[in-house]
């Protein structure tokens, strides 16, 4: 058997394991698995070397369905709406890429975003299939993203944030807490909440930490500094609203916004501001400070 053919570019496929059904060929499979995209939508993607075999080879169109198949693919969405903000590239080296990212840009593909994401246009930028990013942080919010840009490295970096070797501070603008000592620990049980987009508090042992601190003060508004221990979705945008100060323009917290669109003049006062950790590979100290500023 010949060895996969996997060019760069095809690090960039999803991967899917036939599941078992009643189907006679992959592309059966496909456009029942996958409703929302019409046959013609997947004889199209095939027709132009889109989907994969485990090998790396296109599929002909009528490849017979086995179930356990190993089928790539190449996440497309039609008219994909520009997102008109401008990401920066702070550092980059063989090794580490370190990009604010702008309010409203997700970091990675899913749902109606492929191309407009943080992670394939800096994959276009310098060319580099192999960026993986460390960690994440939400579409609403802005600010550092490390990324790594070396497979052979990748895991010592990785490593960094489940041992808690990298220190996080955010900054949030917020309603005054006048009643409420500082600095404090927030700590509670984050868990999935409704609807399915949302984090909720409840009952149990805590899973998240932050320490909250004041840095200004501007009439009914403050300036916060977050430094978030754990990593939990949403956890810093739950804690603030759990204290009583909502950060300021949240659509989700905490209330939702119904018919919530985005406003790019109006955007989330959440941004990862500053990163500290010692370099596993080099064994230098690194701090990085983000270029974007929260205005009152």
């Amino acid at each position: 058997m010949s060895a996969p053919v996997f060019t760069a570019a095809h690090r960039q496929a999803s991967t899917l394991y036939l599941p078992p059904g009643p189907w006679q060929t992959v592309l059966d499979c496909l456009c029942e698995r996958f409703s929302a995209i019409s046959r013609e939508q997947w004889l199209d993607r095939i027709a132009r070397g889109k989907v994969l075999d485990a090998d790396g080879q296109p599929i002909a169109v009528d490849l017979a369905y086995r179930e356990g198949l190993r089928i790539h693919y190449f996440r497309e969405v039609p008219n994909e709406t520009p997102i008109p903000v401008q990401e920066s590239i702070l550092y980059a080296d063989e090794h580490l890429v370190v990009a604010d990212k702008p309010h409203f840009l997700p970091v990675t593909p899913a749902g109606e975003y492929v191309e407009q994401t943080l992670l394939r246009r800096l994959i276009r930028t310098l060319d580099n299939p192999d960026l993986v990013p460390l960690h994440r942080i939400d579409r609403h919010t802005a600010g550092l993203v490390l990324f790594s840009a070396n497979k052979q490295t990748r895991s010592a970096y990785q490593a960094l944030f489940p041992t808690r070797q990298i220190e996080k501070r955010y900054e949030a603008i917020a309603p005054a807490l006048p009643d409420v000592a500082f600095p404090r620990v927030h700590n509670s049980r984050l868990f999935d909440g409704e609807p399915f987009f949302r984090m909720q508090e409840g009952d149990g042992p805590s899973n998240t930490e932050t320490r909250v601190e004041v840095s200004d003060r501007n009439g009914g508004l403050w300036r916060y500094a977050l430094y978030p221990v754990t990593g939990k979705k949403h956890q810093l945008r739950v804690h603030m609203a759990a204290l009583g100060a909502g950060i300021c323009n949240d659509p989700f917290y905490p209330d939702v916004l119904k018919d919530a669109v985005d406003d790019y003049a109006h955007p989330l006062k959440l941004l990862a501001q500053g990163l500290r950790f010692t370099d596993p590979v080099t064994g230098q100290e690194r701090v990085f400070e983000s270029r974007i500023t929260l205005d009152w």
